[in-house]
């Protein structure tokens, strides 16, 4: 079977032939549909994350697929995957044949394609657990939301305009603010500085754009600090923050994933009915590396999803 292997941390991929899997107690072996290339990915793939699999290894922490052989699941389930070390401390999911530990497996409803199947889980549950668990938004609360066009920000707007919240969303242009949905307020980058104080930040940028939202929350506020595309340090006016009160909350959805698994059916219903909606872009198997380079660039819309055969 093709699979796409890194030999060495921040080289390109590439696309190998071996062994399709076998079937084993406790596994459940899944023809990949769809893959998702996200953030985490990158950073597996970069060398600088904490664990990773022994080289050469299969990056890729969710997909979505069709059960050929399973203990758990009948033959030809519809089903996504993500978690058990999936992409991290063993072989992951850009591969035609995934062999997959069946606690990481569920499955998938009808009304959900494999595309966002997927890609659904990283960026609605972390949104959901910004929102509920970390930030505590509450009705009629101002929000302010950075790299809104992105998966995780755009999730987090809809989110939070169903909750009550008055959502002004940070865009670089007006092609992203035209995207918005109607009832949030675009807030150029350019123009944050003199935009109105808020009672929560959810950051999902970092770098100089965190730099610049954090002053916006108003003394007492929460900042949620979700990704770091943009810039992985940050420097604080320690003076300034204490004398706000404003506290500063990062989003580990490792340590949360109960969390964001026990939000899954609520987002699932919101996805198959049409009130959230998640962009996915997809490229053929082959141009994972192309899909690495286009996940780094600022501005990109939605996730980007791998899919076999083409």
């Amino acid at each position: 079977m093709k699979a796409v292997r890194v030999h060495a941390f921040g080289q390109p991929p590439q696309v190998d032939e071996i062994e399709a899997p076998h079937p084993a107690r406790g596994r459940t072996i899944v023809e990949m549909r769809a893959a998702t290339v996200g953030h985490i990915d990158r950073t597996v793939w970069s060398g600088s994350f904490l664990q990773h699999p022994p080289l050469p290894y299969i990056p890729g922490v969710e997909a979505a697929g069709i059960v050929r052989s399973s203990e758990r699941f009948a033959a030809g389930a519809r089903v996504w995957m993500r978690g058990c070390g999936l992409g991290i401390r063993t072989d992951g999911t850009w591969c035609e044949s995934i062999a997959a530990p069946d606690e990481a497996v569920e499955k998938l409803p009808d009304a959900m394609s494999m595309e966002l199947g997927s890609a659904f889980f990283s960026p609605c549950t972390s949104a959901w657990v910004a929102l509920h668990d970390v930030g505590r938004l509450q009705p009629g609360e101002r929000l302010l939301v950075t790299g809104a066009s992105g998966a995780v920000g755009s999730i987090t707007v809809q989110l939070s305009l169903d909750m009550g919240a008055r959502v002004y969303a940070v865009v670089r242009d007006a092609e992203q603010a035209a995207r918005l949905p109607p009832a949030a307020t675009a807030v150029f980058e350019d123009g944050l500085a003199g935009s109105s104080a808020v009672d929560v930040l959810v950051d999902t940028v970092g770098g100089a754009l965190l730099a610049a939202a954090l002053p916006r929350v108003a003394p007492g506020g929460r900042a949620v600090l979700v990704g770091y595309t943009g810039g992985h340090a940050l420097s604080l006016d320690l003076p300034a923050l204490l004398q706000r009160d404003v506290a500063l909350l990062p989003l580990n959805m490792m340590r949360r994933e109960a969390a964001g698994r026990a939000a899954v059916p609520e987002l699932m219903r919101r996805l198959g009915d049409g009130r959230l909606r998640l962009d996915v872009t997809t490229f053929p198997l082959h141009e994972a590396g192309t899909a690495l380079a286009w996940l780094a660039q600022r501005g990109h819309r939605g996730r980007a999803v791998l899919v076999p055969g083409t």
